[in-house]
């Protein structure tokens, strides 16, 4: 919203601070906004309004065979069957809840997600910058804005430095536009010229501001248009596309076979009224219409398990990509590291290595001399702010420069700053390597300079040796490089500083940058993440090629990788470090070839990424992508799954991934393709304990109908198992934890179908057993207890929901019997089989269930028989995997 009235560009910049109770020095107190947040609301746009329980509960409701069941039960009624009615209307009810409870808190999850990846700005409060949620912005607020950031709010500009705004989705204008803090409009000038204001919702592309808000919200431009931004497309995954497909002709299919057990039936003599409502339960109990809903909720439920370790999706089918990656490109900075900068050695031509006293060094020196100058630069040449409270604010490199200035001997940045007074500068950026402010002292001009060390001494002409300024000899600058390679072999990160007196008069830009004075070097170590080295070794175990990407010089590269165990002696297969220069230099048919070789690149550009990922690629392989930079967006979103970084990431990558890490680690990123490979391998289990039990179900009534039998199963009986083996197990199987063998498997090819690696024949094989199963106990026990259909048909009845539950637990495990991990790792599901198992019981007892479901108690006899059929299914499935398994090992002994 908005405290002032339009027009504010014509507003003088003094008058709207004044009016919005703010200043560019503080900016707001902490209690006023506050207070204008409660007032005014949230920095949002209207959304398009979410879907309340009572529409979800509803919508339960809405499916085809619901409705048939529905249909049914208007059927019954008209024919006076009131407790058959009653019946499929309570088991609808029942179903309905269980449907709605889940699709609840799956909704809830993606809610909840979509919160933790919110934008973020850094904002000026009580006089001290701090990232906050952009949702909490108000006008008056003070805000910063660099490349890659996501405008928060309409602002008016109050400085800038060579800003460019890409305001294509307000304009439709692709062009970037250049922003200047000192235009001044019109009330007639149109949106795309207003050059003086950033509009919310647009990208910073280039250059550097501090900003006023003065709308936020709906008030904002983007907002008087936010109705063209509420429609939501719903992306399905591959594997629900491909489930979609399958269930129609799943549906097909069991159309036919119910079919052939009405007619066979009626043609039996059996009442038209009871064959038909047999047809429509055994349809509803059959078909898995609910597949591709039921992928859709084990899929956000797994992206919520995944957020508590602090890996946000923000795409869906990510989850199923990530099983697949083969390559994960690694930045250096913050993810194999721990992004924790602190200055460990300074080099200058005069005194060499200053010592280093305990991990920091403390300079002393005199003013005018290199580290006099070295030490300006860390103070001057940055965006880091120092407060007097011991607080820093800014990027950990520039952070810790400025710690070093603040323990020199020639005071903290405030000091520097009241005798060198800031005029303009050039914003570092991934392409020029280096950064330059230019400040004036009394009447003079000097240009501060920091950066890359090769990008600097290429640019310098002259030395500073103690307090004098000689020339750039080659001879000095090979020993400024020896001193570079020191520092790299210790796997410091390296930047130089330079400086160049511009006179009184301020010259062009173009000058500033050439004829420098070389001052230092200054190496910051960045301890790598201790979790990393695992991690690695976890998903090298899983097929899984790790590549570190970074701008580092390639000795820091190269030592840095043998610490993690990238490289080295204990690392196996790719071991080369590749620069960019050396990357760019081949061919496209070169590149494909060469990557194959290499673990690290280093000097890399943004363009290399998008090369590297591009040459993966063609050589087959499924690449994760990180990065954090503005210019890593377009490799983010040309890799299958694009990592961006939720702390030191800009908002325009973060838009362009897949995934945001909200730790910046690449442990994270190990953990999330576990997790993603678990979520897959539930949903493997889920379709086959639900086609499992759906074959079982559909072949015994098939069966006996065409063999004369009477019917081992009524409607009340098929609906009852739909809701209890079929529900509640198999959710429980959906929350299965990841198997801890998972990283111990190679990656899964993204191209493999649903019933892949033999799930199709295991489907049929256990659905068969099931049957012949219940079918047995049935023909047993009708011989067994002749002229008691009823006791028999109990029996049958419940041997099938037990070898279904007992069933449950073998579908965990692929490759393994249950005998060999046990039963105990999946609580959930001991749960639901124990809440389904004494459901079962409380309708064979109790009278009004019992007269319900058409069952009789069970005898203590009845119950061995049924105990021994319902476990035989898992009796024969080890008996025959240890047959197997002892046909294999003769095999691979006689192959030796």
């Amino acid at each position: 919203m908005s405290i002032l009235a339009k027009p504010w560009h014509l507003t003088p910049k003094a008058k709207l601070l004044k009016e919005l109770g703010t200043s560019p020095e503080r900016g707001l107190s902490q209690g006023e906004a506050r207070d204008r947040l409660a007032r005014l609301g949230a920095n949002l746009l209207v959304s398009k309004r979410k879907e309340g329980p009572w529409r979800i509960f509803l919508r339960q409701f809405q499916d085809f065979m619901v409705l048939v069941l529905l249909g049914t039960v208007v059927v019954s009624i008209l024919l006076g069957e009131y407790l058959d009615a009653t019946a499929i209307f309570a088991i609808v009810f029942l179903n309905a809840i269980l449907g709605f409870s889940q699709e609840y808190k799956a909704e809830r999850s993606l809610d909840m997600l979509g919160k933790l990846a919110a934008p973020h700005s850094k904002v000026l409060r009580d006089g001290h910058k701090a990232v906050v949620d952009a949702a909490t912005l108000v006008p008056g607020d003070i805000i910063f804005l660099e490349p890659g950031d996501r405008v928060p709010a309409d602002a008016l500009i109050l400085e800038s430095q060579v800003l460019s705004v890409d305001e294509s989705n307000l304009t439709g204008e692709s062009v970037p536009v250049t922003k200047d803090a000192a235009f001044q409009g019109s009330a007639s000038t149109a949106i795309g010229d207003l050059k003086n204001i950033v509009f919310k919702s647009t990208l910073v592309t280039r250059g550097y501001a501090t900003c006023l808000v003065v709308a936020t919200g709906m008030d904002t431009e983007i907002g008087e248009i936010a109705h063209l931004l509420q429609e939501e497309v719903e992306v399905q995954t591959p594997l629900q596309k491909r489930l979609g497909q399958l269930g129609k002709v799943l549906v097909l299919a069991c159309l036919a076979i119910v079919a052939v057990v009405f007619l066979a039936g009626v043609k039996q003599g059996l009442p038209v009224y009871k064959m038909f409502m047999v047809g429509v339960t055994l349809a509803v109990a059959a078909i898995p219409e609910g597949l591709p809903a039921v992928v859709t909720i084990a899929l956000s439920l797994g992206v919520q398990r995944m957020s508590k370790q602090n890996a946000i999706i923000r795409q869906l089918p990510a989850v199923e990509t990530l099983g697949c990656a083969t390559v994960i490109c690694s930045d250096k900075t913050g993810t194999l590291t721990l992004n924790q900068m602190e200055v460990e050695s300074l080099w200058t031509a005069s005194q060499g290595f200053v010592a280093n006293a305990g991990g920091r060094v403390q300079l002393k020196g005199e003013v005018g001399d290199a580290l006099y100058y070295a030490t300006a630069t860390g103070a001057l040449c940055t965006k880091a702010e120092a407060y007097r409270d011991g607080d820093f604010f800014g990027e950990p490199t520039e952070v810790a420069l400025l710690r070093l200035a603040e323990r020199s001997s020639f005071g903290g940045q405030s000091t520097w700053r009241r005798e060198f007074k800031e005029v303009d500068s050039l914003p570092f950026d991934s392409e020029r390597k280096r950064m330059t402010v230019i400040v004036r002292q009394g009447a003079e001009h000097i240009a501060f300079v920091k950066g890359a060390p090769d990008v600097i001494l290429q640019r310098c002409s002259h030395i500073m040796v103690g307090s004098n300024v000689v020339p750039l000899t080659q001879k000095q600058r090979l020993l400024v490089l020896e001193a570079l390679e020191v520092m790299a072999d210790d796997a410091l990160r390296v930047l130089a500083t330079a400086h160049k007196s511009l006179g009184k008069k301020l010259t062009p830009s173009s000058g500033w940058e050439q004829g420098l004075i070389f001052t230092s070097l200054i190496g910051m170590l960045d301890p790598p993440r201790p979790e990393v080295p695992s991690a690695i070794w976890d998903a090298r175990q899983g097929g899984i090629r790790t590549i570190m990407v970074t701008g580092d010089h390639k000795k820091t590269a190269a030592a840095i990788a043998e610490r993690i165990g990238l490289m080295g002696k204990l690392a196996q297969g790719p071991s080369e470090v590749l620069t960019g220069a050396e990357w760019e230099a081949l061919t496209p048919l070169e590149q494909k070839k060469k990557i194959q070789s290499v673990a690290v690149f280093a000097r890399v550009a943004p363009s290399h990424k998008l090369s590297i990922v591009r040459a993966l690629k063609e050589n087959g392989e499924i690449v994760a992508m990180t990065g954090d930079g503005v210019n890593d967006a377009p490799a983010v979103k040309e890799a299958q799954i694009g990592v961006s970084m939720g702390i030191q990431g800009t908002d325009v990558t973060r838009e362009a991934s897949d995934m945001v890490l909200l730790d910046d680690n690449f442990g994270t990123i190990i953990k999330a393709v576990r997790e993603g490979r678990g979520i897959y391998d539930n949903i493997r289990k889920f379709i086959r304990y639900l086609l499992g039990c759906n074959v079982g179900e559909v072949l015994t009534m098939l069966v006996a109908t065409l063999l004369g039998l009477p019917l081992p199963l009524v409607p009340m009986q098929i609906l009852w198992m739909n809701l209890v083996t079929d529900g509640l197990p198999a959710i429980a199987l959906g929350l299965d934890p990841a198997d801890q063998d998972l990283m111990l498997e190679k990656p899964r090819n993204p191209r493999e179908g649903v019933f892949a690696r033999g799930l199709l024949k295991r489907i049929l094989f256990s659905g068969t057993v099931i049957s012949l199963t219940t079918l047995g106990i049935f023909v047993l026990s009708l011989w067994y207890y002749p002229g008691d259909e009823l006791r028999s048909r109990t029996m049958a009845f419940t041997t099938l929901v037990l070898a279904q539950l007992v069933f449950s637990f073998q579908c965990r495990f692929e490759r393994h019997s249950i005998f060999d991990k046990g039963i105990l790792g999946n609580t959930y599901l001991i749960i639901a089989v124990l809440l389904s198992f004494a459901a079962q019981v409380l309708i064979l007892y109790h009278p009004f269930m019992a007269n319900m479901f058409q069952t009789v108690p069970l005898r203590g006899e009845d119950w061995l028989l049924v105990g021994l059929f319902a476990i035989f299914p898992l009796f024969l499935e080890t008996v025959l995997r240890l047959v197997k398994r002892g046909l294999r090992r003769h095999l691979a002994l006689l192959k030796v």
